[in-house]
């Protein structure tokens, strides 16, 4: 385990904090298959970008979680991807 798993779990005991990292869970998954998704595709942030004609920048932004996409954003990464676009509605666990 990391340092930072480390710290995470002991802040994760605060119940203020886990609400909040708990509400930031969306934004975390989205950055992490956007992300995985181009690497399985075999493409850097620029290649991305000239497929897309989404700055390497703004790629970065949304990898790194400071940037917000739309939809259609999404819809336009996925389809230089060559990926079907798939947003769900979990239950959750009682």
């Amino acid at each position: 385990m990391s340092d930072l798993d480390e710290l995470t779990e002991e802040l994760l005991q605060d119940p203020e904090f886990k609400k909040e990292y708990e509400a930031l869970q969306p934004e975390r998954d989205l950055t992490m298959a956007l992300v995985q998704a181009r690497k399985e595709a075999g493409l850097t942030q620029e290649e991305l970008s000239e497929k897309t004609g989404i700055s390497q920048a703004d790629i970065s932004r949304l990898e790194n979680g400071s940037r917000n996409p739309s939809l259609a954003l999404l819809q336009r990464i996925a389809d230089a991807l060559n990926s079907t676009l798939r947003i769900e509605f979990v239950p959750r666990k009682a």
